[in-house]
């Protein structure tokens, strides 16, 4: 399969009231324009969610960042991005004049830190935002609000007054209960859900005794987690019938994209496998439009907005 040659999309999805090309897109964090721009088109793609966009210039944690695992790998490169007033004038009308569908992806270390950027991409052109309250690699913010009901209620429902976007908050698989918590999120106002990020694990490195990461801990993504982040996607479908879902997590071909479809996603989103291959977001969604095909009901579904 070329996956760069000229296509047409027969199947598409809607995600809380966006239409998407195809149900896949890439997962927040693994896309950066002016690499993933130079091997496939990105307007091609369901939709692209961006890094992480914070209201300051944030470095990120000390290197090393990364280290390989069997069947994955782990990460703690801190949401580093240049901040959101420089997002606004470079990625993003770089992004929509390529015609791509745009989930911009929200970072705080505060409440506040979350408003201040979604009060400045609220009369933007992007299509979406994503609530990140859920990166196992910032100490403040990030996961400590996406475990914690409460304070995931109040951010959501504050967020919700700022904004007329269709918002999405990730959610992290890191907690005891993912139904108490996408519940948490819906009633306080999410369009959508997204699921899951990252688990929290470790690498050391055994001729010195110590973690290989800088951070010490990672967030584990890749194939490892696929069957773990399923089962978070289905739990909360049979929970919550209506709301759109993306479904995250080790997917790097066609056929597991579909058993997220099945588990009741509207949509899936491309993480490691992309660090790996880059083209292998247009590649999974190349492979899905084809199995699709052959499953009209399934495709007549998500093409109204609908789940299986």
């Amino acid at each position: 399969m070329d996956v760069l040659a000229p296509h047409e999309w027969r199947h598409k999805t809607i995600v809380a009231g966006v239409e998407w090309k195809n149900p896949v897109g890439t997962a927040s964090g693994t896309f950066q324009l002016d690499a993933c721009g130079d091997y496939y088109d990105v307007a091609q793609l369901g939709a692209i969610s961006t890094k992480g966009v914070s209201p300051v210039p944030w470095e990120g944690n000390p290197a090393p960042r990364t280290a390989e695992s069997p069947a994955g790998m782990v990460n703690a490169v801190g949401l580093q991005n240049p901040g959101v007033d420089h997002y606004l004038v470079d990625e993003l009308p770089r992004l929509k004049a390529l015609g791509a569908t745009v989930v911009t992806n929200v970072a705080g270390h505060s409440d506040e830190d979350y408003a201040q950027v979604v009060e400045k991409l609220a009369d933007s052109p992007a299509d979406m935002l994503e609530i990140n309250v859920s990166c196992p690699n910032v100490s403040h913010g990030g996961m400590s609000v996406g475990t914690d009901p409460v304070a995931l209620s109040r951010l959501i429902k504050h967020l919700r007054t700022l904004t007329d976007k269709p918002m999405i908050v990730k959610l992290s698989p890191n907690v005891t209960d993912i139904v108490e918590i996408a519940h948490a999120a819906v009633d306080a106002g999410a369009d959508a859900l997204s699921l899951i990020n990252t688990l929290v694990g470790m690498r050391i490195d055994i001729n010195t005794g110590k973690p290989i990461i800088a951070n010490r801990t990672g967030g584990v993504s890749g194939p490892a987690i696929f069957p773990i982040a399923l089962s978070f996607v289905w739990r909360v479908r049979q929970s919550i019938p209506d709301i759109p879902i993306i479904g995250i997590g080790g997917i790097d071909s066609g056929e597991k994209a579909l058993e997220y479809l099945y588990a009741g996603a509207n949509a899936v989103e491309v993480g490691a496998a992309a660090l790996i291959d880059p083209t292998a977001p247009m590649r999974v969604a190349r492979e899905l439009d084809n199995l699709l095909d052959s499953r009209p009901e399934l495709a007549a579904k998500l093409a109204k907005g609908q789940t299986w």
